[in-house]
C-alpha cells in the first residue's frame, strides 16, 4: 500500500502523488523550445519531485532529449576549483547513468571523452559543452541543477557568464535547455554585485495545489484503502494550508497514520480538526527558522503584523531585504493585489502564537472577581459557547488592565491587543476542550479566529481600527464570511489606538445573520499619578 510523503521526493509506486498535468506539459513545452529556466521557491515545495517527474517525463516521451539531473548541495563550502573539478566528475556521471537506463553504450568517442575531459573554470566549461554536444549528435542535452544557490561565492560569476553565453552562441548548442532550481534567486546570490543581469532567464512558476489538485490526492488514497474523507474535512485542509504540498501531506500522513481512526470510517471535519492541533504543535521548518531569525531582527514582527493587522497592508517589493526574506522563506507572497501577503492560516497562526509572551503577567486578571467557575461559566448548561458574555468580559478585562497591557513583555504596543485577545481566547479553549484556528480570507488587514466546540463553529474577526469606513466596510466582510462557514452570528473585535477613542458595542443583523461589534479603546501611556 502507498503512503503519503514529507520527508523528500515522491514517487508513484510508493506515494500518492499530485499528478501536476498541465504544469508538466508547460515546462516541458518550455524544454522543447530550448529555454534556460530558473524557479526559485521556499524548500518543501515539491520542486526536487516536480523536475524528477518532468525528466522522466521527458525521456520517455522524446528520445531526442538526453537529460541529467545535477545536486549543487555539496558545494556549499567549496571554492571555485573544487566545484568544477567536481562539476565534470557528476556530468560525466550522469551522462553513463542514462546511457545504462537506456540499456545502450556511448560511442568509442564520447567513452574516451567521458574519461579524458576535465574541467577547471568557466571557459573549460564552455568547451566541454561545445564537445558534449557535437559527440552526442543529433540529441538535445538537457540539464537540471537543484539546489543552484549552493554554488560556491567565488564561482557563481563565471558560472552564469558562461551559461549565457552559450545560451546566446545559437539555436543548435549545448546543453540545449537549462532548469535551475534554488530557494534564492539570481539577486540574492549577487553576492559581489558584480554580475551582470541573467535576463536570459525563463522564470518558472511551481504553484501550491489547488483544491482539485488535493482532491485528487485524496481521492487516491479512497480508491486504494476504501476509506471515504468528506468533502468538508478536503475544503478545510486547502483552505488552511492554501494547498502548500508538505502540509497538505503532512495532514494526510496524521488522518490516515497517527490518529487511530477505523478504516471503516470516514475522516470528518472533527478529525481535521484532531490533526490541525497536532500539526500546530508539532512546527514547521520554514516558521522554525522565521523564529530564529526574529530574535535577531524584530523588525520582521512588525512588517507582519502590520500584513496582517492593517487595511492598508503593506505594498509587495523584493528590493525590500526584510520582504525578500521572509519570501525566500515562504512566509509571505505577492497578492493578487500587489501587496504582501500572508501564505496561509497555518503560518499566520504559528506567527502570532510565536510572537505572543508565554506570560503576559495578566493571565489572573482575565476573569472577574463574582467568578466562580473558571471559563466554564461562559458555557450554556447545553455546553455551548456564550460568546457574547465572554467577550464582554474580555472588553471588560481590557478596561480593567488599563495601563499595565503596556507593561506586556516583548510586545509592541500597536499590537498588544491582538496578542491578549489571541491568548484570552487560546486559554478559553484550552479550558473547555475546544480547538481554535486562524482563518485568513484576504492574507491580509484582518485576522478571523474560528473556534470549534461540541461541532458548533464561532467566528471572531480582530483588526486595528483604521476609519470609520473601514470600520463598517469589515462587517459585511464578516457577515458573507460567516455565511459561507454555515454559523449563524459573527463576532468582530476592532481595537481603538487613538488619543481619543471611540468604544462602542452593537450588535446588528446584516444578510440575515446576527454581528455584535466592539471597538475596544487601547490605553496609549500610563496615567500621570
Amino acid at each position: 500500500m502507498r503512503w503519503f510523503e514529507t520527508r523528500g521526493p515522491v514517487y508513484p509506486e510508493d506515494n500518492y502523488v499530485v499528478a501536476r498535468t498541465d504544469e508538466l506539459a508547460d515546462f516541458m513545452d518550455r524544454v522543447k523550445k530550448g529555454r534556460y529556466i530558473v524557479l526559485f521557491a521556499p524548500r518543501q515545495t515539491g520542486k526536487t519531485t516536480f523536475f524528477q517527474n518532468a525528466l522522466n517525463a521527458l525521456e520517455d516521451q522524446e528520445s531526442i532529449y538526453f537529460p541529467i539531473q545535477l545536486n549543487f548541495e555539496g558545494y556549499v563550502d567549496s571554492d571555485a576549483d573544487t566545484f568544477y573539478r567536481s562539476l565534470c566528475k557528476e556530468i560525466c556521471k550522469e551522462i553513463k547513468n542514462v546511457f545504462q537506463k537506456r540499456r545502450e553504450n556511448p560511442s568509442n568517442r564520447l567513452n574516451h571523452f567521458l574519461v579524458d575531459v576535465q574541467i577547471t573554470e568557466p571557459v573549460s566549461m564552455r568547451e566541454f559543452f561545445e564537445d558534449l554536444g557535437r559527440l552526442l549528435e543529433k540529441q538535445r542535452f538537457v540539464v537540471i541543477i537543484d539546489e543552484f544557490d549552493s554554488i560556491p561565492r567565488d564561482a557563481i560569476r563565471g558560472f552564469l557568464h558562461s551559461l549565457r553565453q552559450i545560451y546566446l552562441s545559437g539555436r543548435t548548442r549545448c546543453p540545449h535547455s537549462v532548469g535551475i532550481v534554488g530557494v534564492k534567486n539570481i539577486t540574492q546570490l549577487n553576492y559581489d554585485r558584480s554580475i551582470s543581469p541573467f535576463n536570459i532567464q525563463d522564470e518558472f512558476k511551481l504553484p501550491n495545489f489547488t483544491l482539485k489538485q488535493v482532491q485528487e490526492l485524496f481521492s487516491q488514497y479512497t480508491d486504494e484503502v476504501g476509506q471515504p474523507i468528506t468533502p468538508e474535512t478536503i475544503k478545510a485542509i486547502h483552505k488552511q494550508t492554501a494547498g502548500q504540498p508538505v502540509l497538505v501531506n503532512r495532514f494526510a500522513q496524521i488522518l490516515t497514520e497517527e490518529l487511530d481512526i477505523p478504516k471503516s470510517e470516514p475522516i470528518t471535519i472533527q478529525h481535521f480538526s484532531e490533526a490541525h492541533v497536532q500539526l500546530l504543535r508539532e512546527g514547521h521548518t520554514n516558521i522554525d527558522h522565521l523564529i530564529t531569525n526574529i530574535h535577531k531582527d524584530r523588525r520582521f514582527e512588525a512588517l507582519l503584523m502590520k500584513i496582517a493587522s492593517y487595511d492598508e497592508g503593506v505594498r509587495f517589493s523584493l528590493y525590500n531585504e526584510h520582504i525578500n526574506e521572509l519570501t525566500t522563506y515562504g512566509v509571505i507572497a505577492e497578492g493578487a493585489d500587489g501587496m504582501c501577503k500572508i501564505i496561509n492560516p497555518i503560518y499566520h497562526y504559528c506567527i502570532i502564537d510565536a510572537f505572543k509572551p508565554i506570560v503576559n503577567g495578566l493571565e489572573q486578571e482575565y476573569l472577574p472577581d463574582d467568578n466562580r467557575a473558571g471559563f466554564e461559566d461562559y458555557l450554556t448548561p447545553e455546553g455551548q459557547i456564550q460568546m457574547t458574555a465572554l467577550l464582554d468580559n474580555f472588553r471588560d478585562f481590557i478596561a480593567r488592565a488599563g495601563f499595565k497591557i503596556l507593561q506586556v513583555p516583548d510586545t509592541p504596543q500597536e499590537y498588544v491587543g491582538q496578542h491578549l485577545l489571541f491568548a484570552y481566547l487560546e486559554q478559553f479553549v484550552q479550558s473547555v476542550g475546544g480547538t481554535m484556528y486562524l482563518e485568513v480570507q484576504t492574507g491580509r488587514g484582518r485576522m478571523d479566529i474560528l473556534i470549534l466546540h461540541r461541532s458548533q463553529k464561532y467566528i471572531v474577526e480582530t483588526k486595528i481600527w483604521g476609519g470609520d469606513s473601514r470600520y463598517q466596510a469589515g462587517k459585511s466582510q464578516l457577515a458573507a464570511y460567516v455565511g459561507s462557514e454555515g454559523a449563524g452570528e459573527g463576532y468582530y473585535v476592532v481595537f481603538d489606538h487613538r488619543n481619543t477613542p471611540e468604544p462602542r458595542v452593537e450588535t446588528e443583523t446584516l444578510e440575515g445573520l446576527t454581528i455584535r461589534s466592539y471597538v475596544i479603546p487601547v490605553i496609549q501611556e500610563r496615567p500621570s499619578d
